[in-house]
């Protein structure tokens, strides 16, 4: 059962994009939603497309029309995508912030609501931030340049990953390794022993560390396992099939592109 409440809900969908997480979140509520799907150009960017729906063209960006309304609510940024539909439709994905009559009190927040307010930011912030970095260097080698000036852009590239890119992402990935071993449910999900929000925010971010294989079983087995479990559940499964049938294109996990 869900709680839809009427709604219209219509996910701005780009390819190879992190509005992946949204259509997981959707289907892990049982959420009836349309899908508009928007290609990236030969470079590799979104089109202009999607600025009819938000003035950055960034995906995700859902609609959202209440019932018994004619009026649209935009909602883009990942976090503030996932925070709108759990409290809306999902308020269970989100873990209570106090016990019982502790409600208010400075410093009675339950540690499975810590984790979660800090997870949700720190995905699209501290964690995403060497990883996207990590995208531009490999770029960078792949670019077409002629012969004589590839050991120099191949240079820029390692300096840049040896400087900052590799030592950041090991710092991240120790740490996050044990967080997640330590979690309350130790290792099977982030912030108790149920899947919330930002397990689904954290997910795609660590599918592009398996991608660049700086995650792996060998490496960080805990996060490996999370990453590789939580594909073989069903909400991510149908989520996958769902953009199957709206692109006409097989789905390929983060991960394996």
């Amino acid at each position: 059962m869900s709680n839809q409440q009427g709604a219209k809900i219509t996910v701005y969908w780009l390819e190879k994009s992190r509005a992946q997480r949204v259509i997981w979140l959707l289907e892990e509520l049982k959420l009836e939603y349309d899908i508009q799907v928007f290609k990236r150009d030969k470079e590799g960017r979104a089109g202009p497309e999607l600025k009819k729906f938000h003035p950055l063209g960034r995906s995700p960006t859902i609609g959202i029309t209440p019932a018994g309304s004619d009026k649209e609510i935009i909602v883009t940024e990942s976090e503030t995508v996932l925070d709108y539909i759990c409290d809306h439709f999902g308020p269970h994905l989100i873990p209570q912030r106090y016990p019982a009559g502790k409600e208010g009190q400075l410093g009675a927040e339950t540690e499975e609501w810590m984790r979660h307010k800090f997870l949700m930011d720190y995905a699209e912030g501290s964690f995403l931030t060497p990883l996207i970095v990590s995208l531009i260097t490999s770029s960078i080698r792949s670019a077409p340049v002629p012969f004589f000036l590839r050991p120099i852009t191949n240079g820029i590239a390692n300096k840049v990953d040896d400087s900052y890119t590799n030592p950041e992402l090991t710092n991240h990935l120790d740490f996050l390794e044990t967080y997640l071993k330590t979690s309350p449910s130790q290792g099977q999900f982030f912030c108790s022993d149920a899947l919330t929000g930002a397990d689904i925010m954290m997910h795609f971010a660590l599918e592009g560390a398996v991608k660049k294989k700086a995650c792996t079983e060998t490496t960080c087995p805990t996060l490996y396992k999370y990453v590789r479990r939580l594909q073989e559940s069903e909400g991510y499964k149908r989520a996958g099939l769902s953009v199957e049938k709206a692109s006409g294109e097989k789905y390929v996990p983060f991960s394996e592109t």
